[in-house]
Order: structure tokens, then sequence, then C-alpha cells
């Protein structure tokens, strides 16, 4: 991505409803873990730090990212000292984790089984993995294009991927539902028209007017109380926690 696109992303990450959302429901999920206050967290790919003050909450944290850009925005926030890195063969810390997070990161990957192997040889024993990535191919956008995505994904498919590199499943939910027929709705109407429109800009970033913003993310958010009960049939996104051997996660 062009430096002016990370700008936008660390502008308005704060305070969009999209990110608002997904950090209430993420810290929702961690909490349940009920992690020791000194446990160790990796965000692998933190892109401009929006999830870092919340994650640093949760534990000593660690944060990697690809881009320069992104990563000096990151460490703009003076959270945590971001570093340079990716995945799977330039992870820049040695520790051993008792969570790690990829947050919209394993669609960005040539070789995502191979990241999550990796990613699990730096686990503990018992240590989780979280992820979440966009669903559904069918959505595929300019945004997707923008952000340089190989792939969106199905639940089974992530599922298959993850179980594969050695993790055993412990939840796995589609979330953004309530707003999957708008979403959907919208980017298949685009496509019908996008052969003569064809801008090469996205919009799902702008941030909307005030009231409308806090209706969405009040509403994207209260999925994390129907995410405590059970699996979400269908969403825009899709979220997993693994873990590397056969501790339950409460619920």
């Amino acid at each position: 991505m062009d430096k002016d696109f990370y700008l936008q992303y660390a502008s308005i990450e704060d305070k969009h409803w999209w990110f608002v959302g997904r950090r209430l429901i993420l810290d929702q999920v961690i909490r349940k873990l009920r992690l020791s206050k000194n446990s160790k967290i990796l965000e692998a790919g933190c892109g401009t730090g929006g999830n870092l003050r919340m994650l640093a909450r949760h534990g000593n944290l660690d944060a990697m990212e690809l881009e320069a850009m992104a990563c000096k925005l990151a460490n703009e926030r003076q959270v945590v000292q971001v570093q340079l890195g990716s995945l799977p063969d330039n992870i820049p810390f040695t520790d051993k984790y008792d969570l790690i997070l990829m947050l919209d990161v394993l669609e960005h990957l040539d070789d995502d089984a191979q990241a999550l192997r990796t990613l699990h040889s730096r686990l503990k024993p018992g240590g989780w993995l979280l992820i979440t990535v966009p669903a559904y191919q069918f959505l595929w956008s300019e945004h997707d294009d923008i952000n340089h995505h190989k792939r969106r994904y199905v639940l089974k498919g992530l599922k298959q991927v993850v179980s594969q590199a050695g993790y055993s499943i412990r939840y796995s939910s589609y979330f953004n539902s309530f707003l999957f027929p708008i979403v959907a709705g919208v980017r298949i109407i685009k496509k019908l028209i996008r052969s003569n429109t064809n801008s090469g800009n996205s919009n799902d970033l702008l941030l909307p007017p005030k009231p409308i913003n806090q209706f969405l993310s009040l509403l994207f958010a209260s999925e994390r109380h129907l995410m405590d009960r059970f699996s979400l049939p269908f969403g825009v996104s899709v979220l997993l926690l693994a873990q590397k051997n056969t501790q339950t996660y409460e619920t």
C-alpha cells in the first residue's frame, strides 16, 4: 500500500466503526482466555498500531510489522517498540508466546500455511492463536486490491489450513453479520458498474458522520454478546481461535 493509504488508516483507526467494533469483539475473546498479567503476547502484523493499547492491557506485548511506514506510524503511538518483521521467516523476537494474533494479516501472505506453522513453533505449550480474516471471495472489492490481499476465506477453509498447521480449533465464527446483507449488496452492485467507473479508489475507510458512526460501532460490537454463546453462520469477516494443545476455551 502507498503512503497515503497508511496515513488514512492511522487517522481513523481509533474511531471508525469497523475498527472500534472489532476491537471490542477481540477484547472480549481475549478476556475469556484469562491470561495471566505477565503473559507474553505477539501481534504479528500490527499495521499502524490501532490494536496496541487494547492488547497491552492483557499482558507483555511485542509487535511486528512488514511495512516501514506503518511501523513508523505504530511507533508514534508510544505503546510498545514495534519492530520491522515479516512472516514466515523474519520474526524479530526470540520469545515464546502465550498468545499470538494475526488480525487481518493471513490474507496478505503468499504462503498462509507456512506462516501458521512458523507461529506454531513460537507458541508456548497451551499457547493461543487468534486470527481474523475477510470472508467470502464473492465479496472481493477494490478495497482488497488496494490492500494487496491474496484471498478471502470461508470458515471451513480457514479451519482446514489452521488444523493442518498443527493447531486444535477451539472456537470459530463469522462476524460483522448484522451488516452483511448491506455490505454484500453494495459490493455486488459496485462490481456490476465497475467496468464503467473504474476509478481505482475505495471509500470503505471513509469516516461516516458521527451519529451514523456511533450507531454502526454499537451495532457491530453488539455481536460479541451473541458470539459469547454460539458461532454466527455468516458475516463479512471470520474469527478463529486455536491452541497448541488440548486446553479448552471457556464459554
